[in-house]
């Protein structure tokens, strides 16, 4: 089953973009330099072989700089994939297996937080904290607005779920709610839960950087979104020093679309109706 995985041509490389972010995010344990720390080299040399990808205004060597800032997306986008994924699954199953005036009051709350304006209230949110931001404060803001979406997805497989005789069988047996949820329902939901995550985790990186660039977030970690802010402040493209832009712009396009391309390609392979229009089976 996995060779079908395998077999799928997206799913390949964009583990394999995957697999390089996390090797460059690996290699910033062993960093020579600091990444919070000014003229530690010499200033705005272009790509050699004693610096990879140059160096920055601000005296950084860019490569190892782009080694911490994908380790910093990351865990922003790990912690706020993880946290809302524990928020969705929670309203999903609540609001999926109780119904009834539990399910309308989750559901409005969750349809509240779909209409809103998200980008504006999170510039809002990120001017307040920004003195006190870090990687786990910024993940856990983006992760209270990542959920919505996906628990209306998982109440909607819980609401069909719930119709079905093993249901019906477990209920008379005796079993009590919270092992039927956990036994009976939640291995249906955990597919969605795993391809959603990557999703979420390219959204999360994508607002960090847009928040990065409007000077929102702690400037100070080295993030892909603050390495961006800091080219454009000194305008390194308008000044010629390409490698500098050039590096947190081809790592966040990496990044985002190998997210994006992996979370496609699993979502195919755990669907069981994609699964058989690819292999030309017929179900049993």
């Amino acid at each position: 089953m996995l060779g079908e995985l395998f077999a799928d041509r997206k799913f390949t490389a964009s583990l394999s973009v995957l697999l390089f972010l996390v090797a460059l995010a690996i290699l910033s344990f062993f960093a020579p330099y600091d990444p919070t720390r000014w003229l530690q080299v010499p200033r705005n040399q272009p790509p050699s072989w004693t610096y990879i990808l140059g160096t920055n205004s601000k005296g950084q060597d860019v490569f190892w700089e782009a080694t911490f800032a994908v380790r910093n997306s990351l865990a922003i986008a790990l912690i706020a994939g993880v946290i809302s994924r524990v928020i969705a699954v929670l309203i999903g199953l609540v609001a999926g297996y109780r119904g009834g005036t539990t399910d309308r009051i989750l559901m409005s709350v969750s349809d509240g937080m779909l209409v809103i304006p998200l980008f504006l209230v999170l510039v809002l949110l990120a001017s307040l904290l920004r003195g006190r931001m870090n990687l786990a404060s910024l993940g856990l803001l983006l992760a209270l607005f990542g959920w919505p979406w996906d628990a209306r997805t998982i109440r909607s497989q819980i609401l069909s779920l719930r119709e079905r005789e093993f249901t019906y069988t477990a209920i008379l047996s005796g079993m009590r709610t919270l092992r039927l949820v956990i036994r009976e329902y939640f291995p249906f939901v955990t597919p969605l839960v795993l391809s959603t995550l990557i999703g979420n985790m390219a959204w999360a990186i994508s607002l960090e950087v847009t928040l990065a660039i409007l000077g929102l977030t702690n400037l100070d970690i080295p993030t892909l979104g603050t390495s961006l802010h800091w080219a454009m402040s000194y305008q390194a493209l308008l000044l010629g020093y390409w490698w500098w832009i050039f590096t947190p712009v081809a790592l966040t396009i990496l990044l985002v679309s190998g997210l994006y391309w992996f979370s496609l390609s699993l979502s195919e392979y755990l669907d069981p109706r994609t699964r058989v229009q690819r292999t030309g089976a017929r179900p049993q």
